[in-house]
């Protein structure tokens, strides 16, 4: 890669606004005309792999079509295994193919949704979609997570329509006879290179244009929203107040109960959790929880490994890329949490563990705070643990 992908170079110049003008709020199309910008992510050659040269199972691989509904029994066997000749048949006669969760099996894909976490502490996720030419896979609908569509082959037509919902909930799902599709509000083509992102509850659908096949990659923002956070501090705040373990007021189903007690209670309840809730516990329990479920990304790692025999004062180190990490401060020393493991340092290592995490090429002789065997020994633990590279 010329550089790594990030949100940064994803927007390119529109980076300076997107979190005024667009992150949660607005669409946003971008035709940065550089067709093969995101060759270096997936290929149509990957896509074949995916279905056709190994055992695909539903639903990491399943078929859609606007015009006919179309269930996984009429293109997988019984045990969810892929049908290829039936699937690629199903993708002849228009069905759309969806991938999903290539981040798991695809390195350029796990790098991005990696680069993206760690730069916005939000989950990332990728679906996706190859749609033959002139076929649309879904009707109109709006996702519940924000997603950045990026094209890499054909050209879709995207139509926008209202906002019936505004930033729903991950369960807030789209239900058709529920939702009725307002006027259209905005339509663009996206080709090879281009760019789209959509707020979730956005109603819009896309068709290919063209004979050619049509793929792009969609990133799924999972959000946490502040009503996650506030339901945690509520639960937590919870078992250390005792009146809000009471139960409900007797009787308070039956019909001509008088509620203004109980509302008046709530509201009191309400009142106190709002004074004396603490925010910084809660917000450090998704932080850590954020990191502790990124699985590490260590390509060449055996051959780091291999390399720590021969280590030398004048090798240079740098931090893994998109290294999702906290550091605490302990009454002992200090402290690692990252890849679902928190690994101890004594307190001497302090200053030496947070120059490691600056992103910076370091010498370890240029380490502070340690002679030079400790300096050592914190760097073979550092590259053994998957937080930093050799150069």
């Amino acid at each position: 890669m010329s550089n790594p992908w990030n949100l940064a170079r994803l927007l390119g110049d529109a980076h300076a606004t997107f979190f005024r003008d667009h992150w949660e709020r607005a669409p946003l199309v971008l035709h940065p005309e550089d067709p093969g910008r995101y060759a270096e992510l997936l290929s149509v050659a990957d896509l074949d792999r995916e279905v056709f040269g190994r055992n695909a199972m539903h639903p990491a691989v399943s078929l859609t079509d606007a015009n006919r509904k179309l269930g996984p029994s009429e293109y997988t066997y019984a045990s969810g295994l892929i049908d290829n000749a039936r699937a690629a048949q199903h993708f002849a006669e228009g069905a759309t193919m969806i991938f999903t969760g290539l981040e798991g099996s695809l390195a350029p894909l796990a790098a991005l949704c990696r680069a993206m976490e760690a730069e916005l502490s939000v989950r990332f996720q990728t679906n996706v979609y190859r749609t033959p030419g002139n076929a649309q896979g879904f009707r109109t609908h709006y996702d519940s997570h924000d997603v950045f569509a990026l094209q890499l082959q054909g050209r879709k037509l995207w139509t926008l329509y209202d906002t019936p919902v505004t930033l729903p909930f991950r369960r807030q799902e789209f239900h058709p006879q529920q939702v009725p599709v307002g006027e259209v509000t905005q339509t663009f083509t996206l080709g090879p290179g281009d760019l789209a992102y959509l707020p979730r509850g956005v109603l819009h659908d896309a068709r290919n244009l063209d004979g050619e096949d049509s793929v792009h990659i969609t990133l799924g923002v999972l959000h946490t929203s502040w009503t996650d956070l506030i339901a945690e501090s509520l639960a937590r705040f919870g078992l250390r107040d005792t009146e809000m373990r009471r139960g409900m007021p007797p009787g308070f189903a039956r019909e001509g109960f008088d509620r203004a007690e109980a509302r008046e209670r709530f509201r009191a309840l309400l009142r106190r959790f709002a004074e004396e809730a603490t925010f910084d516990d809660v917000m450090d329990h998704f932080a850590e929880e954020l990191i502790g479920t990124r699985h590490p990304i260590l390509p060449g790692q055996i051959e780091q490994v291999r390399q720590l025999d021969g280590l030398t004062l004048d090798r240079e180190v740098i931090t893994r890329p998109s290294l999702l990490v906290r550091v605490k401060d302990t009454a002992d020393g200090v402290s690692l949490l990252l890849y679902g493991s928190e690994i101890t340092f004594p307190a001497s290592a302090r200053d030496a563990l947070r120059a490691c995490l600056r992103g910076e090429p370091l010498r370890i002789a240029d380490l502070p705070g340690l002679d030079d065997a400790g300096r050592l020994v914190l760097v073979r633990r550092l590259v053994r643990e998957g937080v930093l590279t050799l150069r």
